[in-house]
């Protein structure tokens, strides 16, 4: 599912769904997706405890060549892991624990972001002021009710459905930079 969404706020929009099950593919389309970032980009990862933000974030690692195992900063906050193939660094930032603007700020994270990739998990509402070119990405695991072949939910509870490693992730693309960029090529 592609589609444009009105501009809000002046902000030009269009997303993309895909899905993933399990971790590999979580991972992959993370490697997917590195191959559209360049320097200055901005990736914001939503989602619940568990839902694969980090893992996302670590295919992006992988398929950028940097240095240092990827995962999750919950307490170093922000980590840098350079790059090793001559592209830029990936920043890699967990703002779960900041409560404030002012703490989003003191990381200084928009002195680097012209040369580096930012991707920050739990981000929404505390870092979109660093650029208004980004990519908002939500990952949700289902909660309950089977899918049918028409892609419907049915009514009937799947509670095993929550703890498979199904995950639909929504991919919404903010601003100029992502107005010609084809986001239907992170599906696989």
């Amino acid at each position: 599912m592609t589609g444009h969404i009105p501009m809000l706020g002046g902000e030009r929009r269009h997303e993309t769904a895909v899905e993933t099950n399990g971790a590999e593919e979580t991972r992959a389309l993370g490697e997917r997706l590195a191959a559209l970032l360049r320097a200055g980009d901005l990736v914001m990862l939503s989602g619940d405890l568990g839902a694969g933000k980090t893992t996302l974030a670590q295919g992006v690692g992988a398929a950028m060549g940097v240095r240092g195992r990827v995962c999750s900063p919950t307490f170093i906050i922000a980590r840098v892991h350079p790059a090793l193939t001559g592209g830029p660094d990936l920043i890699h930032v967990d703002a779960y624990r900041l409560d404030s603007l002012e703490e989003v700020d003191a990381l200084d994270l928009d002195s680097s972001m012209a040369d580096s990739v930012t991707v920050v998990e739990w981000g929404r509402h505390k870092v979109e002021a660093l650029s208004p070119d980004r990519l908002e990405i939500v990952i949700t695991r289902p909660r309950g009710g089977a899918i049918g072949a028409s892609g419907a939910r049915s009514a009937v509870t799947d509670p095993a459905g929550a703890e498979d490693g199904r995950r639909a992730v929504t991919i919404t693309a903010i601003g100029p930079r992502w107005a010609g960029v084809d986001l239907t090529r992170l599906r696989a």
